[in-house]
């Protein structure tokens, strides 16, 4: 499938058909392969999403001792600090639903030594997809992904280093513009997804929307133009707000 913009009226409904889409896609993962294996994302509106997947009425819909979760990137923070991805997930959802603890892999962003826990992280995926790290980047059946008023996706923001790796799948990663360090998957290992999904809510990233769906390709100033899978979906959801500066208005899914 082609990259899918889709519009919603404000970031509940872009939280709800990001829900409804996870389980189709994870219900679909274990029907074919008994496993579905997802990276989280931080942020505001993949947080509303993860609350109501753990509504009783959404939760009893997969089958979650058979889901594998990852996260996309982590702040350099222990996983109690109030700025973690892992903690808000745990909060919202992985605490209210039947996953096996041995399959949450939360990136340790309160190593001293960051770009060792990025090696980690990526020997983690290896073991966990079969395979070896220096081989092809592991198949993720669901990516979720934000998009920053920046234009940054995960932790790649622009005009770090990050962008330009093409071998290792996780990296420590330089953010000088907010004067710290972010663990983030790179290009390769969200390229290789069966789906990437990007929820975007918001009048702060209009501007910045328009340029990266819309605008010339420039991946050092608009790092989410990196995305964009060889193999798989990409599906963006978008509010009207965030939405407002593009050409030609997204339509409503169909169902």
């Amino acid at each position: 499938m082609p990259r899918q913009i889709l519009g919603f009226v404000n970031a509940e409904a872009v939280a709800e058909y990001s829900a409804s889409e996870f389980l189709r896609r994870g219900r679909t993962a274990l029907a074919e392969r008994g496993v579905f294996r997802v990276a989280l994302a931080g942020g505001s509106t993949p947080r509303r999403t993860y609350e109501m997947l753990a509504e009783p009425a959404l939760a009893r819909q997969l089958d979650w001792p058979g889901v594998e979760v990852f996260f996309g990137d982590e702040r350099s923070v222990p996983p109690d600090d109030q700025q973690s991805n892992y903690r808000s997930a745990h909060e919202a959802l992985l605490s209210r639903v039947n996953v096996r603890d041995s399959a949450i892999h939360r990136m340790e962003g309160e190593h001293l030594d960051l770009s060792q826990a990025a090696a980690d992280y990526q020997a983690t995926l290896a073991r966990s997809f079969g395979t070896e790290p220096g081989a092809r980047p592991p198949r993720f059946d669901l990516i979720m992904l934000g998009m920053g008023p920046d234009g940054h996706t995960a932790s790649l923001f622009p005009k770090t280093r990050a962008l330009g790796e093409r071998q290792a799948w996780v990296v420590a990663n330089d953010v000088p513009q907010l004067q710290t360090r972010r663990m983030t998957m790179t290009a390769p290992v969200l390229n290789a997804a069966r789906c990437v999904m990007f929820s975007v809510a918001g009048a702060d990233k209009a501007d910045r929307l328009a340029e990266v769906l819309e605008g010339p390709r420039d991946v050092e100033r608009l790092p989410s133009q990196l995305i964009a899978p060889a193999d798989g979906d990409l599906l963006w959801l978008v509010d009207s707000a965030a939405a407002a500066r593009l050409t030609s208005k997204p339509p409503a899914p169909s169902n």
